[in-house]
């Protein structure tokens, strides 16, 4: 596996790659866990090549202090990437991501306003300029995102055919823990205590019938409820466990 740092050495590379090559991309911020490693198993099935990126997009973060929280482990990310058969691994700092220092900026105005948008005011601009950011750097065939977030996959797709971008957008299963917790980069910000709090969210989230069962269920039991809402026959919840904040949805 290659590390490259620098854009334009990754991209005097890509350029010689024969047309012929299919590239998969899977965009992370790294601490990977089986959830991204799902993705990776995909990308690999479908893709002639397999780059992932490990960068930790500091302007879609809400508050510094969850920024700076955010779980960092390269040594074990490496070694996963190698066991899991990644041909190249982007990682660039902030500087080479954001000459402009964030000046430019991909703006939706719509379906990012609602459920995390109006939590997380601005989260989906970030998100969306790196990835756009990412995608013209990469210049994949295929990129690979987790139904965990489905919201995120969504406005990716959307700004992908928006600006006529030749990517497919793929969507994998959240893969799950035996609770129905679903794995998640910011689990490990919970302690022993904490993790139980958050498998009770899970148990209550699946069982709940509507959404407002599930209101009513982890308000009784104690848990910070952001918000739970349905949208498009899909139910989506977020709730606070100590230092994490944790989401989930699924199809009702």
């Amino acid at each position: 596996m290659q590390v490259f740092n620098n854009v334009v050495e990754w991209q005097n590379i890509r350029k010689s790659f024969p047309n012929s090559l299919s590239i998969g991309f899977v965009p992370t911020m790294g601490n990977l866990h089986i959830g991204h490693l799902s993705l990776i198993k995909k990308c690999n099935e479908e893709n002639d090549l397999t780059i992932v990126s490990l960068f930790v997009n500091k302007t879609q973060f809400n508050s510094n202090s969850d920024y700076t929280n955010y779980p960092i482990t390269l040594d074990k990310d490496f070694q996963l990437l190698k066991e899991n058969n990644v041909d190249y691994c982007f990682m660039p700092n902030y500087a080479a991501m954001y000459p402009d220092d964030f000046k430019y900026q991909v703006v939706e105005i719509d379906n990012s306003t609602i459920l995390e948008g109006s939590s997380r005011p601005g989260h989906f601009t970030g998100v969306l300029t790196v990835v756009m950011k990412l995608f013209n750097i990469i210049k994949p065939h295929r990129a690979y995102f987790g139904e965990k977030d489905y919201q995120q996959y969504q406005l990716i797709k959307d700004m992908a055919n928006s600006f006529f971008m030749d990517i497919e957008i793929i969507v994998c299963p959240t893969i799950r823990e035996e609770s129905g917790l679903a794995y998640s980069s910011r689990n490990n910000l919970l302690n022993a205590e904490q993790k139980d709090i958050a498998n009770k969210f899970a148990t209550i989230f699946h069982s709940a019938k509507s959404a407002e069962e599930a209101i009513y269920k982890l308000d009784s039991a104690g848990i910070e409820v952001i918000y739970i809402k349905d949208h498009k026959n899909r139910r989506y919840a977020a709730v606070k466990v100590g230092l994490a904040r944790l989401i989930d949805n699924i199809v009702y």
